[in-house]
C-alpha cells in the first residue's frame, strides 16, 4: 500500500470520525444507547445541529492548518496563528475555550506562541497534528517535535499537550510506513504512559464520556484503537463512549486510517461525507506527503 494511499486515508478518516461523533458529542453511553442502540451513521444532528457528513472544528482547523503549510512550505508558527484567527475569524461552527482565548491573545500582541500553562491541557493542538505529521514524514524526531510545537503552541503551550501530540505524530508516521499495531502500543503509547501516568489506558476503567482533557481523549483512543481490529469498529467503539466524541472519533479515525488505508473505510461512510471535506482532505493529504520530498 503507497504511503499517499494510507495518508489519505488517514485524512479521510479523521473527518468521518470527526462527523460520526459529533451526533453524540456530549452525550453519555447510557443515552447513546438509549437513543440510537449502537451509533453507527453519518447522520449528522447532534448539540450542533449538524447536517449529515458535516464536519466541527477538529477538521476545519487540520485542513487550515494545512493551507498554511503548504503556503509555507513548512510548519511556521507565525503562518499557523494568523490561518487560525482567519479560520476564527469566518465563526467556525464550534470552537474551543482554550482555542478562543488563546487567539484573542495573539490578535492583542502578535506573538504566535501563548502563555505556558499546565491548565492547558485540552485536546485542541492533538486534534489537528495530522498535517504535521504528513509534511514532517522523514524528518528527524527534534524536526519534528519543534514542528508540531510551532502549530500547537499557538493555542497550548502545554507539556502534556506536546506529549500527546508528539506521541500521535509519531505513531501515525509510523503506522504510514506499514508498522504494525503491536509495535505502536510498545514504542509509543507505553513510552507515554510511563512518562506521563495520566494516560495510561491499560488495567484501568474503559474510558466512558471522555472529556475534553487531553489525558482522557488519549486513554479513549487508545482503548478502542488497540482493542479493535478494523477502521469502522474503532470509529464505532469511541463514538459510542460519547463526551467529546468528535475529537476522539477525529483522532482515532487519524491512526485508523493510516493503519488500515483506503480499502478499510466503509464506502456508505465515505459516500456520506460532505464531497467538499472529503476532496480537501484527500487533496491536502497527497500535497502534504510531497513536502518531504
Amino acid at each position: 500500500m503507497q504511503t499517499a494511499d494510507r495518508a489519505a486515508a488517514a485524512y479521510l478518516g479523521l473527518a468521518i470520525g470527526d462527523a460520526l461523533g459529533s451526533t453524540v458529542e456530549f452525550m453519555t453511553p447510557r443515552e447513546i444507547a438509549a437513543k440510537f442502540g449502537t451509533h453507527d451513521t453519518l447522520c449528522g444532528g447532534g448539540w450542533l445541529h449538524l447536517k449529515p457528513g458535516h464536519v466541527t472544528d477538529d477538521t476545519t482547523m487540520s485542513l487550515a492548518l494545512g493551507e498554511a503549510i503548504l503556503a509555507e512550505g513548512c510548519v511556521d508558527a507565525l503562518a499557523a496563528a494568523r490561518a487560525f484567527d482567519a479560520w476564527m475569524r469566518a465563526k467556525p461552527v464550534d470552537i474551543g475555550n482554550t482555542v478562543r482565548r488563546n487567539l484573542l491573545h495573539f490578535r492583542k500582541t502578535g506573538n504566535p506562541e501563548a502563555p505556558y500553562s499546565d491548565h492547558d491541557a485540552g485536546n485542541g493542538a492533538a486534534m489537528r497534528v495530522l498535517p504535521v505529521a504528513l509534511a514532517t514524514l522523514g524528518q528527524n524526531e527534534d524536526e519534528v517535535r519543534k514542528a508540531n510545537a510551532a502549530q500547537a503552541h499557538t493555542t497550548h503551550n502545554c507539556a502534556l499537550s506536546d506529549a500527546a501530540c508528539g506521541c500521535l505524530i509519531f505513531m501515525v508516521q509510523d503506522a504510514l510506513r506499514g508498522t504494525s499495531k503491536n509495535e505502536l502500543l510498545h514504542k509509543y503509547a507505553h513510552p507515554l504512559a510511563a512518562r506521563f501516568p495520566e494516560f495510561r489506558f491499560r488495567a484501568v476503567k474503559q474510558s466512558a464520556n471522555p472529556s475534553g482533557y487531553v489525558a482522557d481523549t488519549l486513554r479513549a483512543v487508545f482503548q478502542s484503537f488497540f482493542d479493535t481490529d478494523d477502521f469502522r469498529g474503532c470509529l464505532i467503539d469511541v463514538v459510542n463512549r460519547g463526551g467529546d466524541a468528535d475529537t476522539t472519533g477525529a483522532i482515532a479515525g487519524m491512526l485508523a486510517g493510516a493503519m488500515y488505508g483506503m480499502e478499510e473505510i466503509p464506502e456508505a461512510w465515505l459516500k456520506k461525507l460532505d464531497s467538499a471535506t472529503a476532496s480537501a482532505c484527500a487533496m491536502q493529504a497527497r500535497a502534504l506527503i510531497q513536502l518531504r520530498k
